[in-house]
């Protein structure tokens, strides 16, 4: 019996996106016009964090900001943030499943877009195209998960 109740519940989940916009960007060449006058030898760090908001039942807010650093020779190229955000409907799912969804799905959603604007930027910038490789949000997703379960089994063996 308790199958089919699961069974129905995940027949009844419902995703929709309702929304994709950019929610913020920026743009630094904090050593410009210096930087334009060497060699180019670029270093790349590219920072990812995901949040979500609920909007009101079942309606997400969820916003993947992507950070990307470029330097070169040691000194900071360029600096591109983009807050790529998308309105989600996301009804009927079970509360792990939800969190996949908002923690995963959403983001890989979401990271297309935030790609392109961050590739914009740096060609306006007048810097060479980058192009970021494709995220594994599952993974990133599943190492979140590890982490968390991690970090509560550290508190309960230090609480007792």
């Amino acid at each position: 019996m308790s199958e089919q109740l699961a069974q129905d519940q995940n027949a009844e989940a419902q995703f929709m996106i309702q929304r994709v916009y950019l929610k913020d960007a920026s743009f630094e060449v904090p050593n410009a016009p210096a930087v334009f006058q060497q060699q180019w030898e670029p270093e790349l760090t590219l920072d990812l964090n995901t949040e979500h908001t609920e909007l009101e039942t079942g309606v997400y807010d969820v916003v993947l900001t992507v950070t990307a650093t470029v330097k070169n020779k040691n000194a900071i190229a360029f600096l591109a943030e983009v807050k790529q955000a998308g309105i989600f409907t996301i009804q009927g799912a079970a509360i792990q499943q939800l969190d996949h969804l908002l923690g995963s799905f959403c983001p890989n959603i979401l990271f297309p877009y935030a790609r392109e604007a961050i590739t914009s930027q740096v060609i306006r910038g007048s810097f060479p195209q980058l192009v970021l490789a494709p995220i594994n949000f599952d993974a990133l997703y599943m190492q979140q998960v590890e982490d968390r379960k991690k970090s509560k089994t550290e508190v309960e063996e230090v609480t007792h």
